[in-house]
């Protein structure tokens, strides 16, 4: 698959107006040229069913910002209202500089929608598909075959472009729905669980086209997935949902401040097997000042797992175990600092206080409807 969004092109974005102003204000922090998205206090409720509770988050140019969650967490929910398709209960948005709800019409011509489930006309060929989408968006005729040509291109489809659509894939459907977005030139992308029953190898490659269009084109995206592993391995910034909130967002060093356990640890692979080499290795790190305890593991093979004293940087304790092992010439193979997965920091944030309580509210709406 091709990965060179910057090739669209851009003719359209230039006539357009700058970003309206809103009642949503900006962050000082934040350049307010550079929010593409922005809630405050977004609420959509279905008769005693919250199902978005006060939601307040940014999504910015030039970032993938992921909003995590099981399904029936919110998340769709929140990507109607921001689409103009459902209106909230009670907050605001603002998507591009617009209100969905006063202007669904222009905030579906600025941004790009790929919903969970893409439909397509499957007596039509890929490239007819598009066509369609592009005369919807009013598109030049001869604008037109240029920018099919090139997100055919981008998304790894221009062999297959000219098939009919019920020959395709489940991943070469995603594909096209990213293609059939990217038609209009976007300033915004939403994606709503982009890469379910995809293969390993699909999966990689839609993750690495939406970091190309970020990098390249330094587009603003929303992605919303429950697959933590996907959602680490490409956003920039998380949103943890639990039953209608938003109970943690930031980058990944940001949520495992507030949600790890507070344990900093060091990784290191020896190449030591014997039993009095190993032995010696272990005395040396335990020495180490800030070294709170040496995990050998079971076998030889295994990495070494060193805890860092609470109170010491885990920057300090790295430089002063290279020292121990250079002066005690200890065979290192390699030495990195352990980050908390996604999976631990989503598990503790939906396990805490909000988490559970939002959980427990759900669980007690279904009941009574039972």
């Amino acid at each position: 698959m091709s990965t060179s969004p910057g090739r669209i092109a851009s003719k359209r974005r230039q006539g357009r107006r700058p970003l309206a102003g809103s009642a949503v204000s900006a962050a000082p922090s934040v350049p307010a040229e550079s929010i593409r998205i922005r809630t405050r206090g977004l609420t959509k409720r279905y008769d005693d069913l919250v199902a978005v509770d006060h939601l307040d988050f940014e999504v910015h140019a030039g970032e993938i910002f992921g909003l995590l969650g099981q399904n029936g967490a919110g998340k769709t929910t929140t990507i109607l209202m921001l689409l103009g398709l459902t209106e909230p209960t009670e907050g605001a948005s603002r998507v591009v500089g617009l209100d969905p709800s006063r202007g669904p019409l222009e905030v579906k011509r600025r941004v790009g929608y790929l919903p969970d489930s893409v439909g397509f006309y499957t007596d039509m060929t890929g490239r007819e598909n598009l066509r369609y989408t592009a005369r919807l968006n009013d598109l030049e005729a001869g604008e037109a075959e240029g920018t099919i040509e090139d997100v055919l291109d981008q998304v790894g489809l221009t062999g297959r472009a000219d098939d009919k659509v019920e020959t395709y894939s489940r991943g070469m459907l995603q594909r096209l729905g990213i293609a059939d977005a990217l038609v209009k030139d976007p300033d915004v992308l939403i994606l709503d669980e982009p890469t379910t029953a995809i293969d390993p190898l699909g999966v990689a490659e839609i993750l690495e086209l939406l970091r190309g269009l970020v990098r390249e084109r330094g587009m603003a995206i929303l992605l919303s997935s429950h697959l933590l592993n996907q959602v680490q391995s490409v956003c920039d910034r998380i949103g943890i949902f639990s039953a209608g909130r938003l109970i943690g967002q930031g980058t990944m060093a940001q949520l495992a401040q507030r949600f790890g356990d507070g344990r900093q640890e060091l990784e290191i692979v020896l190449d030591a097997e014997a039993d009095a080499e190993r032995s010696r290795a272990r005395n040396v790190l335990s020495a180490v000042p800030g070294v709170a305890s040496v995990d050998a593991g079971k076998r030889p093979s295994d990495a070494w797992v060193l805890t860092v004293a609470p109170e010491s940087e885990v920057a300090t304790v790295r430089a002063a175990v290279l020292a121990a092992i250079a002066s005690e010439r200890l065979p290192l193979v390699s030495i990195r600092a352990v980050e908390p997965s996604l999976e631990d920091i989503y598990r503790r944030a939906v396990a805490g206080p909000l988490g559970s309580h939002q959980a427990a509210a759900v669980a007690g709406h279904e009941e009574v409807r039972r």
